[in-house]
């Protein structure tokens, strides 16, 4: 696995060579139709016309390329996948602008960008809290971020497919990995939904996790949540939140309210510490 060192943690270099998810298109752009419907709602918008919007952790470049064409009129893939990268410029280079750039120094001026996406990569990157600080520096005072966020107290692990992995301390998780032949060792960390408001310190934050377990034909979840489980009462559904394995969250740097139409589960604020 390439990986380049940064400080006590290395960088995941040329990870779509080694997570073969990365390049599954249908996959992806599956992925990019559950974000989009978020943010669609989230703006109340039909669209992102006349917006900015990045990517960051874009890799081949499928979800950046269905936010040019939800009509964003700039579009940004940041990344340090450099394979990923070069099928990104080969395939959407001619509309999506892609750049090679660590996320804790994200290649833009200050508060230049109405969205960003940060979908399942904040257990990849060797300092989360320093990325997340440097996205809010780039977002607009009324721009909004995107996030899915893996939970640490989800019970299958996403990447390795083993039941309570991320529970695990590092040395038992890189042994558990080891005894099932799936890695030499465990790279990712996991966070708790208390973790995770730690790491959205200072920002305004909107819960969607609901809203897209509730309504899932709304937001182009119906492959991933069970019939049965979009059926459930609001309060059951809420009684999921400890061990769902992602949240979808949505932050600003300005408080946020959800503009698009009333939903059977509606949006809930997340309460996160001040900066």
């Amino acid at each position: 696995m390439a990986r380049a060192k940064t400080g006590e943690r290395e960088a995941q270099l040329a990870y779509s060579e080694q997570m073969a998810t990365m390049l599954d298109e249908a996959g992806r752009r599956r992925k990019a139709a559950k974000i989009l419907a978020v943010l669609r709602h989230v703006r109340g918008l039909d669209d992102l016309s006349g917006l900015t919007a990045a990517d960051v952790g874009c890799s081949a470049g499928f979800i950046a390329d269905e936010l040019a064409g939800a009509g964003a009129a700039r579009t940004y893939g940041v990344d340090i996948d450099v394979p990923g990268l070069r099928a990104a410029r080969t395939r959407f280079g001619d509309h999506v602008q892609f750049v090679c750039s660590a996320g804790q120094a994200l290649p833009f001026p200050d508060a230049s960008l109405d969205v960003v996406v940060f979908n399942h990569i904040y257990e990849h990157v060797v300092d989360p809290d320093a990325v997340i600080a440097d996205v809010k520096r780039v977002l607009k005072p009324d721009g909004v971020l995107y996030l899915g966020l893996g939970n640490r107290l989800g019970v299958i692990e996403p990447h390795y497919k083993l039941p309570f992995l991320s529970y695990l301390p590092p040395a038992a998780a890189d042994r558990y990995v080891r005894a099932f032949g799936r890695a030499d060792s465990y790279y990712e960390r996991f966070r708790t939904r208390r973790g995770l408001q730690q790491l959205l310190a200072g920002w305004h934050v909107v819960d969607y996790t609901l809203p897209v377990l509730g309504d899932p034909a709304a937001f182009s979840g119906e492959d991933m949540v069970p019939a049965m489980v979009s059926r459930l009462p609001e309060r059951a559904l809420a009684a999921t939140l400890p061990l769902v394995p992602t949240y979808v969250w949505v932050a600003s740097p300005s408080p946020l309210r959800p503009a698009g139409p009333a939903l059977r589960v509606a949006p809930r604020p997340v309460p996160t510490p001040a900066r």
